[in-house]
């Protein structure tokens, strides 16, 4: 025993041995806190990403799509102005009537023009066109000759679709896959319907 120790009762060494393994010790616990604090302020750097990011798809669809209300109220008038000019008079001799249904068409024009301009895209197929469900909607089925089955026969009502997204589905006859016959089918019960179970026009948006 030194002199040390037996004046005052206690071992240097192993007082600073003790006193390095709690400062070890210590060091850990920080360690162990750094981490746990790291990985904290990741968790909350991403939260914060994903939740900017939200935001900014948010704000992009609505900024693209603010006209999709707008739009729908007008595609009644693209109809009946397709209507006056399918059947308007082609040789009629009066000048003024000729006049007017040309009037007609330069304003359908115009319409769809705008509707360009704005990202809506006319959906309307040709005759013997590939059915989708995605973007047609069956609304009965009819013999088609010529045309191969579940093809496109008709277009009732011609489909908008605004950057991608259906707004309005295209009404169309389809031809028979099986005997010969005339059957509604509505978007819940679709005999054209995909191999997933979706219904024609499933993809329309419903929202505003």
């Amino acid at each position: 025993m030194t002199d040390d120790t037996a004046t005052n009762g206690h071992d240097p060494e192993l007082e600073i041995e003790t006193a390095e393994e709690a400062a070890e010790a210590d060091v850990e616990a920080l360690k162990v806190e750094v981490a746990a604090l790291k990985d904290q302020i990741l968790r909350y750097a991403a939260e914060a990403d994903n939740v900017r990011r939200r935001a900014e798809r948010e704000m992009n669809d609505a900024r693209a799509y603010a006209i999709q209300k707008f739009a729908r109220d007008l595609f009644a008038v693209a109809d009946h102005l397709s209507a006056a000019t399918t059947h308007a008079p082609r040789d009629f001799a009066d000048q003024v009537v000729k006049n007017f249904v040309v009037g007609v068409e330069m304003t359908e024009k115009e319409l769809a023009s705008v509707f360009e301009r704005n990202g809506l895209k006319k959906l309307s197929p040709e005759k013997g066109g590939k059915f989708d469900p995605h973007l047609h909607q069956a609304m009965m089925e009819q013999p088609g000759e010529g045309v191969a089955p579940g093809a496109v026969i008709k277009v009732l009502q011609p489909g908008y679709e605004l950057f991608g997204r259906v707004v309005r589905p295209a009404m169309v006859v389809v031809a028979a896959k099986g005997p010969a016959a005339e059957a509604p089918a509505t978007p819940a019960q679709n005999p054209y319907a995909d191999g997933e179970g979706d219904n024609a026009g499933g993809s329309v948006d419903t929202k505003a």
